[in-house]
C-alpha cells in the first residue's frame, strides 16, 4: 500500500507541474506581466528606483520561460517516475528504485524553481517581500508549493 501511495503522491506533483505550466502559457501576457512586475520592483514604494530594478525584456522572458519549462520538466519526470514506480511496485525493486529516482529528480526541479526562482531571486534579489500586493499571492504560494513538494519528496525517498 505504501508503494501505491508514493506513486499517487508523485502523480499529484506531476499534475501540479502540468496544470501550472498550462495556466502560465494560456495567460502568457499575465505571466510576463508578473515577472516584469517583480523585476521592475514597481509594486512597492521606491522599488522602481532601486539599483537592481530592471525592465529588461530578455530577463523577463528568461524568468517566464524558466518557470514554465521547470514546471513541464518536473511534470514530465514525475509522470515517468510515477508510472515506473507503479509498474514495478510488485516485482522489480531495481526498476522501482530507478523510477523513484526519476520522480525525485522531478520534485527536485520543482523545488529548485520555487525556492531559487521565487525565494532567492524574486524575494531576496528583487525584494518582493516589500510588496503588499504580491507577497501573498506569489511568495506564500511558492512557499506552500515548495514545502508540500519537499515533504512529498521526503516521504517518497524514505524506505519502503
Amino acid at each position: 500500500m505504501l508503494i501505491k501511495t508514493k506513486s499517487i503522491m508523485i502523480f499529484t506533483v506531476a499534475l501540479w507541474g502540468f496544470v501550472g505550466a498550462l495556466h502560465n502559457v494560456m495567460d502568457w501576457g499575465g505571466t510576463l506581466g508578473a515577472v516584469g512586475a517583480v523585476t521592475s520592483m514597481a509594486t512597492f514604494d521606491g522599488g522602481a528606483e532601486s539599483w537592481q530594478a530592471t525592465s529588461n525584456t530578455l530577463l523577463i522572458w528568461s524568468g517566464a520561460l524558466f518557470i514554465c519549462l521547470s514546471k513541464l520538466a518536473a511534470g514530465t519526470l514525475c509522470t515517468m517516475g510515477a508510472l515506473g514506480m507503479w509498474r514495478a511496485r510488485k516485482d522489480n525493486m531495481t526498476a522501482y528504485a530507478a523510477a523513484k529516482s526519476m520522480a525525485l529528480t522531478g520534485c527536485g526541479i520543482a523545488v529548485i524553481m520555487l525556492f531559487g526562482g521565487f525565494i532567492v531571486v524574486a524575494e531576496s534579489w528583487f525584494e518582493l517581500w516589500r510588496s503588499e500586493t504580491m507577497r501573498g499571492p506569489v511568495l506564500q504560494s511558492a512557499f506552500r508549493y515548495g514545502a508540500m513538494i519537499a515533504i512529498i519528496s521526503l516521504f517518497v525517498a524514505s524506505k519502503e
